[in-house]
């Protein structure tokens, strides 16, 4: 694939099409529709609380780290693979067919493991495998949506977009925790949340309307025989199943981290809301130097996370040294949601981003499967997170390593 091709899409891309999304008649959707984005990509964020779930799981069925954090590692997935289908989906049934059945998924799935009653497949199958292709679907409808009413500001309206995804994390486990305190069984828990984000999710899919037809200057239209041999796109698979196995390592092991290093219960949990609140943050963040940067935003980033993810390293935490690190990790992470989907439209155009960014979103469910069970069994071998911290480091300086070295192909400017 030459190199040149993308460099002639940025020039076509920066001049001005006669007729834009936002200068439509039906343009004044846009807003209600990104709201809804924003408001559904919050709902399914509440994956990243599970942290707080495995306390409670534990003590009441005996579940070890292992077991806890396989079915987090099987929700992301089967996000990242339904992401496949959910791509070629939207392109036929539109975005509001396609997060309707999302949402369908999202509460069938969680009401089956609150129906569980300790029983671990349930459990691992409600909440693996039907929650986690319920994201797969509200995802990408929530994503392609608020790039193609704003193809202009790619990456920031991908960061304003998925922000919510970052920020559900807050608003689970906050509830979550609130509940615990007042002396709510933890299966009960997630049947309250199976009925009202399932409600919600719903609601919010009514109002992902699709943009007017747009002048669309990509590069090519790319086959999967062509992409596996565009080492920009190994690339972009490469770090992003980097950036996000370090990632899903921390958040699915956030709070037992935070106890291990002495800190309390409550204490613990706390920094899952900053590392959302950090994540949320920095994928609006990322998206705004993504815009002004380009490409090597995203080896940058992984250097980032690998700086941050050492500072986890010490034996004993307190609150503030550990809610700092927390938000910064979320930070960090949030690049692995903005940086990709808008590179991978940057290079093949609008139009091919539900197509083509589930495929390097697959890294995410790789990492997965790999992250948090990793973490999870090397405590249970070693009773600490160093050896699983230190894995992660190396994994971000591996991705940091092959995003650079691709640095002048993947240069659209």
């Amino acid at each position: 694939m030459a190199d040149t091709e993308p460099r002639a899409h940025q020039a076509g891309r920066e001049a001005p099409s006669s007729i834009s999304p936002v200068e439509q008649p039906a343009s004044y959707k846009r807003w209600p529709a990104l709201a809804a984005a924003v408001i559904m990509q919050t709902c399914l964020g509440g994956i990243y609380a599970w942290s707080v779930f495995v306390p409670p799981l534990s003590a009441a069925f005996g579940y070890t780290a292992g077991q806890t954090q396989l079915v987090f590692g099987l929700a992301i997935a089967c996000f990242t693979i339904t992401m496949v289908l959910a791509g070629r989906l939207l392109l036929r049934w539109g975005p509001r067919r396609t997060a309707l059945l999302g949402s369908l998924l999202f509460a069938c799935g969680h009401l089956l493991a609150a129906m569980s009653q300790g029983h671990y497949l349930l459990l691992l199958g409600g909440i693996g495998l039907l929650g986690g292709a319920s994201l797969g679907f509200g995802y990408v409808a929530a994503l392609a949506i608020g790039i193609q009413w704003f193809p202009r500001h790619k990456g920031l309206v991908t960061g304003v977009a998925v922000a919510g995804f970052g920020a559900g994390a807050i608003v689970l486990s906050t509830f979550t925790s609130f509940c615990l305190h007042r002396g709510w069984p933890v299966l009960d828990i997630i049947r309250a949340i199976g009925w009202s984000y399932g409600v919600l999710t719903a609601l919010s899919a009514l109002l992902l309307f699709t943009p007017p037809p747009a002048i669309d200057h990509r590069p090519h239209s790319a086959t999967s025989a062509s992409l596996l041999g565009d080492r920009v796109f190994r690339a972009l698979v490469g770090g992003m199943f980097c950036g996000t196995f370090a990632g899903l390592l921390v958040i699915g092991n956030l709070k037992p981290i935070g106890l291990n290093g002495g800190l309390t219960a409550t204490t613990a949990a706390m920094a899952i809301s900053f590392f959302a609140l950090g994540n949320a943050v920095g994928r609006i963040s990322w998206g705004w130097i993504s815009d002004r940067v380009g490409y090597v935003a995203i080896p940058f980033s992984l250097v980032f996370l690998c700086g941050t993810l050492g500072l986890l390293l010490g034996a004993r935490f307190i609150a503030l040294t550990f809610w700092t690190v927390a938000f910064l990790m979320g930070f960090g992470f949030g690049s692995c949601f903005v940086l990709y989907a808008a590179q991978t439209a940057s290079r093949y155009g609008v139009s091919e981003v539900a197509k083509i960014y589930p495929l390097v979103f697959l890294a995410y469910g790789a990492a997965g499967l790999a992250g948090p069970p990793l973490g999870g069994h090397l405590f249970d071998l070693t009773r600490n997170y160093t050896w699983s911290i230190l894995a992660g480091m190396v994994m971000l300086l591996l991705g940091a390593v092959w995003t650079w070295r691709v640095r002048h192909a993947a240069r659209t400017d």
